[in-house]
């Protein structure tokens, strides 16, 4: 949890010199205790749920999400550290995911 807490305090600071993006490994988080790897088609799956999941809270519903051997890359924009975060435990309680790549951009100004 601390990991998750600097991250909030970081992205914070990093939000009043405008919009701001996390990317590569800084946002990347394992999920559950997932230990098969997905086949192509399960990764279809895996990320037509987590698209659904996301598009069912309005703060998440822009974020898209990319599957490939059960890890989850999140893509878009979102206006706040809390969707920011949201989107990543949304994405990790899905079943079959294993790691969350989020790469989600924080926006306050973007449409």
């Amino acid at each position: 949890m601390k990991t998750v807490n600097l991250l909030g305090l970081v992205m914070s600071a990093v939000l009043f010199a405008g919009c701001a993006g996390m990317g590569g490994k800084a946002g990347t988080t394992q999920a559950g205790s997932q230990t098969t790897a997905s086949t192509p088609s399960g990764d279809a799956a895996i990320t037509q749920s987590v698209k659904t999941a996301l598009a069912a809270d309005p703060e998440t519903a822009g974020v898209n999400p990319e599957a490939e051997q059960g890890k989850v890359r999140l893509k878009g924009e979102v206006k706040s550290v809390t969707a920011f975060q949201k989107a990543a435990a949304i994405a990790k309680k899905v079943p079959g995911v294993v790691a969350v790549d989020n790469q989600v951009i924080v926006c306050m100004t973007c449409k």
